[in-house]
């Protein structure tokens, strides 16, 4: 170890980063099939709008919008933010929102907020690998319960806070994915969103929703968000991301709660990335007030529902019943979460994997330390094509069989 090394802090000198983004790194090969990616497709990118809002801007106020901007975000934006959720059931003012540098940012802010080393976060299992790494910034422990077919184990989660407390640590908030989770791929029925929220509220904990693909539903009716529910009592936390939606390269995303959290959000903003560049936002600005969002939004899951369906049907194929293997069907998002025979680690699946130029990601990124389930993987579907759909599925069906061997 350098001198310099031996200064870090004792937790960043075993911090490895974001496990995903590790992984991420190891797919060079071009000729490698990735599922592993949270990537939507640039099929659905609304190209010609984008160009045209981001010359209109610098043409008609290149000084400004090159220029720093306000930490809350631009009030431009904010207020087409309250308007375009307002479709959702959410009703905000301007104090409820702060603009963020994407999604990932935003769980940044929750965890620098809550969270001092040792604290308790209440979590699905599994959950977001980006919500973990975002909150092992701050060195937490977990009181965490597997997710059920409809969402949440409410009953679960009560006895795991209950424990904690009767240890003495008390949780500091829910974390929860209840539309189409990452990685799952599950829904949160509308029972269980209730029932979690009387949890929160019980138990005096925040609950953070999640919501980065909530527009994305290719079947089913829509549930309520968990935000609505709580109608403005000041119990729910949401965090939304133009990433999904739009396109991930501008890195936008919003926070929204209760103004005394959100004041708050713009303390830590002005201290670790002081502004979300101002062009960025104009153009998701333009977006929701110019663009018809909800054709955008039509297409988006019309193209993405094929490529489900398409998915689904090469591992029907591919993965008769007694190779052992599951997965989950769902009503929307990005992802699916396949299941195989326990004797198989996914980590080493993915090595031989490679070597069968296709990857995903095992699921052990997807649990907190002490936790791990180690038969799981996550595959996306909306970044491949058809035709690597097909051969990528025969691909890793082609790993599974000789790792089974």
């Amino acid at each position: 170890m350098s001198q310099m090394e031996s200064l870090f802090t004792p937790f960043m000198k075993t911090f490895e980063g974001y496990s995903i983004g590790k992984t991420l790194s190891l797919l060079k090969d071009p000729d490698i099939i990735s599922f592993a990616g949270g990537l939507p497709s640039p099929d659905v990118f609304p190209n010609e709008f984008i160009r045209a809002a981001a010359d209109r801007s610098l043409r008609e106020g290149c000084r400004e919008a090159l220029q720093y901007s306000a930490v809350p975000g631009e009030k431009s934006l904010i207020e087409a933010i309250i308007d375009f959720l307002g479709r959702d059931g959410i009703r905000l003012s301007p104090e409820n929102v702060v603009i963020t540098t994407s999604g990932q940012h935003g769980l940044d802010l929750v965890g620098r907020l809550f969270l001092s080393p040792g604290d308790v976060i209440v979590t699905d299992l599994p959950t977001f690998g980006g919500a973990l790494a975002a909150f092992e910034m701050e060195d937490p422990a977990y009181a965490s319960v597997d997710i059920e077919e409809d969402g949440s184990n409410v009953e679960g989660l009560a006895a795991a806070i209950e424990e904690s407390i009767e240890r003495g640590r008390k949780p500091k908030f829910i974390y929860v994915v209840p539309d189409f989770q990452n990685p799952s791929g599950i829904t949160m029925s509308l029972e269980k969103r209730r029932a979690v929220l009387a949890l929160a509220v019980k138990y005096g904990l925040p609950l953070v929703e999640d919501s980065p693909y909530r527009d994305l539903r290719y079947r089913g009716e829509r549930v309520p968000s968990i935000f609505s529910l709580d109608e403005n009592r000041g119990n729910v936390i949401g965090l939304y991301t133009f990433s999904k939606i739009l396109c991930p390269g501008l890195r936008v995303g919003f926070n929204i709660g209760p103004a005394a959290v959100v004041e708050k959000f713009h303390f830590i903003k002005s201290a670790n990335l002081l502004n979300t560049p101002k062009f960025n936002q104009d153009l998701c600005t333009a977006f929701l007030r110019e663009y018809d969002v909800e054709a955008h939004f039509r297409k988006s899951r019309e193209y993405y529902t094929e490529k489900l369906r398409f998915f689904l049907g090469a591992m029907e194929e591919n993965f008769p019943p007694e190779m052992g293997v599951t997965w989950t069907k769902p009503e929307g998002g990005l992802f699916l979460w396949v299941t195989v025979p326990e004797k198989i680690d996914t980590a080493e699946l993915l090595r031989l994997a490679i070597q069968e130029k296709v990857a995903f990601i095992p699921g052990e990124a997807f649990y907190p330390k002490g936790r791990v389930q180690r038969n799981h993987m996550r595959v996306n579907f909306s970044f491949p094509t058809r035709e690597q759909i097909v051969e990528g599925v025969k691909r890793l069906s082609q790993a599974v069989r000789k790792m089974s061997a």
